[in-house]
């Protein structure tokens, strides 16, 4: 095979990045095993439990649960599992706010679950008195975001528990990307700030693990519980994954990643990440965009069509948010560099789109 891997020199919109190198060796060395039969592989189990005790400090979960998923998707299609199992009726509604990933769609046509989206308010968090007041009695689980996709904005979670135990409900933490990034700031995300029961949190996103490696916390072990199934032919007696057979690279690069960065490398990156985010707004406010204020590395601007579709032709791999605004993330990969290069290119188109046309007769 020819082919190679694209480059991340122009990759400005997307939630993953390169692995640390020493999470790319960990997963090259585990990528036959199988933490999915831990009886047959009890090495990459054991990993998988230092996963979810590394997981768990960073998300403030003592004596935590879970495991490693594929990613987000996941994690969050089996917290809305665990939600509907546990619910006594026979159609459950999960309610949520509309800056909610789109995975939550998934899970509720999968699972059969009515999901309930409210607005969010003028800072695009959850708007309380909507989720307030859409909440019942057949209420299974409220979800927030700890780090939304589109604004990098965060819910408030405490509040959002409040609702929850008002009406007996789980509360579910989408943190896929916030959660390794958030620790270094004065938001109230986690399980030891909140009611929390169920948590997605990533390694492969800001964590710096290879891709796939997602990640699924309980409070309780009994909330695992409600995902086991019995499997009679393995060494192991019953699952919880969604998955059946798992690599173990995503789960062995994860504990490498964590173990090399946390805390201090996160934090050092969380800053890089932050100040570069802060610079790109404050460049393009400068150039009369309009920008959404930066709460976590995540910069959004009103970048006309023809300027996205121009950025696009000259390479760059950008998106747009649900309000049509260009997106753009700070990962890890993205550099001081790479950033003045985008806008120096974006300062020439719109130099060119300004230049009027002369027609001849």
């Amino acid at each position: 095979m020819q082919a190679e891997p694209q480059p991340f020199d122009r990759v400005l919109s997307s939630m993953c990045t390169r692995p640390h190198p020493v999470a790319r060796e960990a997963a090259e060395q585990f990528l036959a095993t199988n933490p999915g039969d831990p009886g047959t592989y009890p090495t990459i189990a054991a990993l998988e439990e230092d996963a979810i005790a590394m997981l768990g400090e960073i998300a403030g979960l003592e004596n935590p649960s879970g495991y490693v998923a594929s990613g987000g998707t996941e994690a969050n299609i089996q917290a809305l599992r665990i939600a509907r199992e546990r619910a006594d009726v026979d159609r459950p509604n999960v309610v949520m706010p509309e800056s909610g990933h789109f995975s939550f769609q998934k899970a509720a046509d999968l699972l059969e679950i009515d999901l309930r989206i409210v607005p969010t308010d003028r800072n695009y968090r959850a708007d309380l008195e909507a989720v307030q007041a859409c909440v019942d009695a057949e209420t299974a689980a409220i979800v927030g975001v700890a780090g939304t996709t589109e604004y990098g904005r965060v819910d408030p979670i405490p509040a959002l528990g409040e609702i929850a135990d008002s009406v007996d409900a789980l509360l579910h933490v989408d943190a896929a990307w916030g959660g390794f990034v958030l620790p270094f700031t004065d938001a109230e995300w986690h399980f030891g700030h909140a009611p929390v029961d169920t948590m997605t949190i990533d390694p492969h996103k800001m964590g710096q693990a290879a891709v796939p490696a997602g990640g699924l916390l309980v409070r309780s072990s009994d909330l695992l519980d409600e995902l086991a199934v019995d499997t009679p032919y393995l060494e192991s007696t019953s699952q919880a994954t969604l998955t059946g057979t798992r690599s173990g690279a995503g789960v062995a690069s994860a504990v490498a990643a964590m173990e090399e960065l946390w805390p201090t490398g996160y934090r050092e990156q969380y800053v890089r990440s932050r100040n570069n985010a802060e610079w790109l707004a404050d460049a393009l406010e400068k150039r009369g965009y309009d920008v959404v204020d930066p709460t976590l590395p995540l910069v959004a601007a009103d970048v006309s069509h023809s300027t996205f579709e121009a950025l696009r032709d000259r390479g760059w791999r950008i998106s747009r948010t649900g309000n049509d605004q260009l997106r753009v993330v700070c990962m890890p990969h993205v550099t001081r560099e790479m950033l003045a290069s985008f806008v120096a290119d974006l300062d020439r188109l719109e130099m060119r789109a300004s230049v009027p046309v002369t027609s001849v007769d």
